[in-house]
């Protein structure tokens, strides 16, 4: 899988349960990580990323983390993971 991006900036955010994400202020991220591409695939069929801890799958046509966890473990409710720079 030679077309998928060397690496993109990835971070984590807490996210308040109940709050209206219509109209919450926009989450800061509590960890920002840059994570390089490992050359295989993920779990979920996605190109497999790790840096700085994270370890995600990441669409990217889409820009979208579609499995990922922290330090070895499993996200818990109410964190996520998302793509929010660019990729080289």
């Amino acid at each position: 899988m030679n077309s998928a991006p060397r690496s993109f900036e990835v971070s984590l955010f807490a996210n308040p349960v109940g709050e209206d994400p219509t109209t919450a202020k926009p989450p800061h991220a509590l960890r920002s990580e840059t994570v390089e591409f490992t050359g295989q695939l993920g779990e979920s069929g996605y190109p497999h990323y790790e840096g700085g801890g994270l370890q995600v799958d990441i669409d990217p046509q889409e820009r979208t983390v579609e499995a990922a966890t922290v330090d070895g473990e499993e996200l818990t409710y109410g964190w996520r993971i998302a793509v929010t720079g660019p990729e080289s």
